[in-house]
Parts: structure tokens; C-alpha cells; sequence
């Protein structure tokens, strides 16, 4: 059987690792990046570079989004030119974006009124994951769009997980986010402390890497510092926009997320010393001691 033709909207880190893994897998392809500079490499690789959302839309069966916020999810989907503008009946729509749940579910509505299925997947994992085909991804949506999904999933991830009905995935990838923000804000001001105590700072870095803090997150962190590469494969810019996301969203919960609030300070004076378009690990060179 013929593999079902995929449109893949935005090739950022992400996208376009998932664009060059559905390439390599044999999937009829078509690419939409504002830039397109971007698209060079995929159209040499087999890919028809399409000039708007809806000519990429319109050429698939299967469109994925993968940007950076909301307002950029927008404009992809919304407008005379954009995905849901030519998107066939019937099409399996997915948003691998991190959005708040509020637009997730508005697009689900708009997507429904289109007569097209809609998908919230928004992954877990970086810029090496999405090549290699390694990503986590969180479905939110019905039973039977999951099912339709789970070939071109099965490509671009080890592991695809069902969590519910439309926004499911769009809240647990924000609660996975806020999280590891919690942490890495966290393990910022620890080396402040350690740069600031007089302690031997490789003796501490040992202890810190050999114990039960050392989690895979910090371990990155570990190796960024280890190597002064802070080049982004989850670029720090995005990790606060995820934070203040996951705030918005405990407050409608009735749940005050206590820890996210300094930690979004921490990264927000990250953003404003210029390093947002850094390794998100790059939170650990805006953390001094006074």
C-alpha cells in the first residue's frame, strides 16, 4: 500500500527534523516555512516546497504544525491562505506545537467544522530525537483520528500514547514543560551557589552528576556547561513561553503552580541578557552571584 502524502508546517529544529525523517521513511512530502531558505535542503531531498499553508494542505492527506507559539499556530491554520483553508474533507489534522489548551481547542472546533480530524501531539524530546524518529508524542482527540495517526507516529517517534479527548496532549506536554523548567531554574541557581561559595567547583560538579539529581535534563545541562556549547536544540526563548503557558493554565485549573512562578523569573531574566535563542541550558550562565 502507498504511503498517505504528508504536509509539514514549519521546519524549525523540530519540524524539520520530523520533515527529514518522513523523507527518509518514503513519505510523499510537502513543506511550508515562512523563511524559505529552510526549505532548500527538503526540496532537494524530494520534498515539494509549497508557497502558503493551504497549498501545502492541499496536497496532503496528513498535515502536521510544529512552530513556536500560538500566534504563530494561527498563522498556520487560520486565514484565507492557511492549512484549514485547504485542507480537504476528511483530513487528518495534527498540532505538534506547544499551545495553551485554550487555542488547542478552538482549532479542534475549527477543524471539526471543516469536516476534517483533529489531533493535538505535541512530543517530548530535542533536535536529535526528531531526526532519528525518537520522539514521545501525547494525542489528545478521538480513538479513531489516533488510529489514522499512528503510521506516520509510529515513523517519527518511539513511543505514541492516546492521554484523551482534545487538549489532553496540549496540558500534559505544558505539565511535562513547567517541570523541567522547575528544575533546570533550580539547578542554575545551585551552580550560582557553588561559583559563589568558594567550594571546588569540578568536585562539586561530580557530586551533583553522580546523584539523584542528575536526571537526563541535567545531564544535558551538565554536558552544555562541560562543552560551552549552548547551541539550541529546545532554545531557552521557548522554555519560558511553555512556563508562563503552564501558569495560565493552573490558574483556570484552580491549581497555583507555586514553583513555576520564580522559575519563569529566573528564565525571563535569562531572555532579557539576550541568551533566548540559546540552549535552554543556557539559563545557567544568567544566575551569578550578586
Amino acid at each position: 500500500m502507498s504511503k498517505p502524502r504528508v504536509a509539514i508546517l514549519g521546519l524549525g529544529i523540530m519540524g524539520g527534523g520530523m520533515a527529514g525523517r518522513l523523507l527518509s521513511a518514503g513519505f510523499p512530502l510537502s513543506v511550508y516555512n515562512r523563511n524559505r531558505e529552510k526549505t532548500a535542503k527538503f526540496a532537494e531531498a524530494g520534498a515539494f516546497v509549497a508557497a502558503s499553508p493551504r497549498e501545502a494542505a492541499a496536497r496532503a492527506e496528513i498535515v502536521i504544525s510544529m512552530v513556536a507559539d500560538d500566534n504563530a499556530s494561527r498563522s498556520m491554520w487560520l486565514g484565507e491562505e492557511s492549512a484549514l483553508a485547504g485542507a480537504a474533507r476528511g483530513s487528518l489534522l495534527l498540532e505538534s506545537s506547544t499551545l495553551s489548551v485554550d487555542w488547542v481547542r478552538e482549532l479542534a472546533v475549527a477543524a471539526t467544522e471543516k469536516q476534517c480530524e483533529f489531533l493535538d501531539a505535541p512530543v517530548t524530546g530535542t533536535k536529535p530525537h526528531a531526526a532519528s524518529g525518537e520522539l514521545f508524542f501525547m494525542v489528545g482527540g478521538s480513538a479513531a483520528g489516533f488510529a489514522r495517526a499512528r503510521e506516520v507516529l509510529s515513523v517519527l517517534g518511539r513511543e505514541v500514547l492516546h492521554v484523551g479527548p482534545h487538549g489532553s496532549g496540549a496540558l500534559i506536554k505544558l505539565i511535562n514543560n513547567f517541570a523541567c523548567g522547575v528544575q533546570a531554574a533550580s539547578f542554575a541557581e545551585a551552580m550560582a551557589l557553588v561559583n559563589g561559595s568558594g567550594l571546588d567547583r569540578e568536585k562539586c560538579v561530580a557530586v551533583l552528576a553522580n546523584s539523584a539529581l542528575a536526571s537526563p535534563l541535567i545531564k544535558r545541562m551538565l554536558a552544555s556547561m562541560a562543552s560551552g556549547d549552548f547551541s539550541p536544540n529546545f532554545p531557552l526563548k521557548l522554555m519560558t513561553k511553555d512556563i508562563g503557558y503552564a501558569i495560565n493554565e493552573g490558574v483556570k485549573c484552580g491549581v497555583p503552580l507555586q514553583t513555576a512562578a520564580p522559575a519563569l523569573e529566573v528564565f525571563k531574566h535569562a531572555v532579557d541578557q539576550g541568551l533566548g535563542d540559546l540552549d535552554f541550558s543556557a539559563v545557567v550562565k544568567s544566575v551569578r552571584k550578586n
